[in-house]
């Protein structure tokens, strides 16, 4: 079969199995890169490329030279996964019989800890929106669900007015790959969402609006972010996704069980959520090596 013609159906199952358009275009990138390569290596232009033609020995190259280029580790596995997920459905679909990427390892990667809001920062920017007018009112809904709910910025920009049941304090999230989940909401959410619909004089369904009556986007939410940061002199660099893991950082620290954690955060694996213990942990250790004397380094001029 056409290399083209192999990435064509894979994007078509990948569509079918529900993945974001964002998904698909960065696989059909690093794939279509991959294939390229590929050509160039046989001799052929790429549109004359069979898949048949692809081996270990050129996935196994292609990763040599976007090492020799300087790559990151991240991005290399990024690739390598998408080549994984390609080749791993040809042979499901008896396109091809040896999946040439199945003897390649990942290149290991150190994964970075998540940053967080302290719970003093966290007071003063949930105070720093001014909810006596419509738009500030509605910068502190978007800040009370990105901490009290622990959503992504997609899925509060997603969010209808029918997604929520204030009376139950529950919201209906719609996450990654289209899966639904259903997450508690704080006291302050819902007074902070009665405020801001009470100052609506609209029907619209969209529970974020921008100044022209629309749909917020994720990129106003983070200039909205930015904003507030400076008005309350907050020297970190704050984003949306930093008050999710502030949330789900909060949580454990709190004695919540890393299912439910799981659970509201929509993670499929566990091991996603892992990672915030790992964040605890290095919390207690700083805790643990400034307050106990014993944890304390003794003074060279002690040991010698």
């Amino acid at each position: 079969m056409l290399a083209d013609e192999a990435l064509s159906l894979f994007a078509g199952h990948q569509y079918s199995q529900n993945r974001s358009e964002h998904t698909v275009i960065a696989y059909q990138s690093d794939l279509g890169q991959f294939l390229r390569f590929a050509a160039f290596e046989q001799g052929f232009e790429t549109e004359r490329l069979t898949v048949e033609l692809i081996d270990v020995h050129i996935v196994r190259s292609f990763l040599g030279v976007l090492a020799e280029q300087g790559l990151a580790r991240k991005s290399m596995a990024r690739k390598l996964a998408a080549l994984r997920s390609f080749f791993k459905f040809l042979c499901r679909k008896e396109i091809l019989p040896i999946n040439p990427v199945q003897r390649v390892a990942s290149p290991k990667i150190g994964r970075k800890l998540p940053h967080f809001l302290y719970l003093d920062q966290l007071e003063g920017l949930l105070r720093a929106p001014d909810d006596t007018n419509l738009l500030g009112a509605r910068d502190q809904v978007i800040i009370e669900l990105l901490y009290g709910s622990g959503l992504r910025v997609s899925e509060l920009v997603s969010l209808n007015r029918e997604n929520l049941d204030l009376e139950s304090r529950l919201i209906r999230v719609l996450g990654k790959g289209s899966k639904e989940r259903v997450v508690p909401m704080t006291n302050y959410a819902i007074q902070a969402i009665e405020v801001y619909l009470g100052m609506r004089t609209d029907n619209n369904k969209i529970l974020l609006l921008n100044y022209q009556g629309t749909r917020l986007s994720s990129r106003s939410v983070r200039r909205i972010l930015d904003k507030l940061v400076a008005k309350i002199s907050l020297e970190q660099h704050v984003n949306p996704h930093m008050l999710r893991h502030s949330f789900a950082t909060h949580l454990l620290d709190g004695g919540a069980d890393l299912r439910s954690v799981q659970e509201l955060l929509g993670h499929q694996k566990l091991s996603s959520t892992q990672i915030y213990t790992h964040l605890t942990r290095e919390r207690l250790k700083e805790v643990y090596a400034l307050a106990h004397p014993r944890a304390k380094e003794r003074p060279m001029s002690e040991i010698l």
